[in-house]
């Protein structure tokens, strides 16, 4: 795949930053926005990952890896200074960190200390993550494209954990919002609302609970009869970040291949 120079999804000269670069949604990100020309600085997360071994995941690729703990207004406003400073400018951010039911017990094992984190990641971390980058001086084109989800961002599921939920509807509700206030600014404002998607993070929290018979009645009553896949979330975020996505300004879309105009297919199955 290479960038054609003429095409409006070429996005040589364009700086992004992807949140929760190193797997799942955020990795396809990051490899598709590279093989259209950007320069890429993803994250990690801070005090848990390591860069070098990021990094190493990534082969040649030529990105460049940031800490980062969305808990922390420092460590955010730490890692956007530092893209800006390496980089020169943020183009595009793509805020895509988040915790899920399963990815949040790894900070404790407590039910109403994982709301509380669920909240403060997903939707406070989010915002100043937001905040600090429109703070930043930039030039026209500017893109902000924030990772929600079809729960919470679109529609309403019976059993979804309600932290979740609340996140998730919080930053549909936050991309509304600057959007409304961003209208005549030069920085365009979005949300994906992705589906069941290939992530490992899907797989944690809802796969590998499945049995085989189970999970094969699951995948049969999704939209389509499968996963998204992260890639094509990602191709979203590539159409986004270049310059025929303005008349979308404020859009929050709806990547559940139809979960979200239909949220009770999977109770429908015979």
């Amino acid at each position: 795949m290479t960038a054609d120079l003429l095409s409006p999804f070429n996005l040589t000269g364009r700086i992004a930053l992807v949140t929760g670069g190193s797997g799942g949604i955020g990795r396809a990100c990051v490899e598709r926005l590279a093989a259209y020309g950007a320069t890429v600085a993803l994250t990690f997360v801070e005090g848990v990952e390591d860069a070098a071994r990021v990094l190493a995941g990534f082969g040649d690729l030529p990105v460049t890896a940031h800490p980062l703990d969305l808990r922390d207004a420092d460590s955010i406003r730490r890692c956007i200074a530092g893209v800006a400073a390496q980089h020169g400018r943020i183009d595009i951010l793509v805020n895509n960190a988040a915790v899920g039911t399963a990815t949040v017990a790894a900070f404790s094992d407590d039910p109403g200390t994982q709301d509380s984190l669920m909240l403060a990641i997903n939707a406070d971390g989010t915002l100043k993550m937001c905040q600090e980058f429109l703070a930043l001086p930039g030039g026209p084109g500017r893109k902000l494209i924030n990772i929600s989800s079809v729960g919470g961002g679109i529609t309403a599921f019976p059993g979804f954990r309600l932290s979740d939920g609340m996140s998730k509807a919080a930053v549909a509700f936050l991309t509304r919002q600057l959007a409304a206030e961003a209208v005549h600014d030069e920085v365009d404002v979005f949300a994906i609302c992705p589906g069941a998607t290939n992530t490992p993070m899907f797989q944690a929290s809802t796969l590998s609970k499945l049995s085989t018979e189970t999970l094969s009645g699951f995948l049969a009553g999704l939209p389509k009869g499968r996963l998204i896949e992260p890639a094509e979330i990602a191709a979203l975020v590539h159409f986004l970040s270049g310059p025929s996505s303005r008349v979308l300004h404020g859009a929050v879309l709806d990547a559940s291949m139809g979960l979200g105009v239909r949220p009770g297919l999977l109770s429908e199955q015979a």
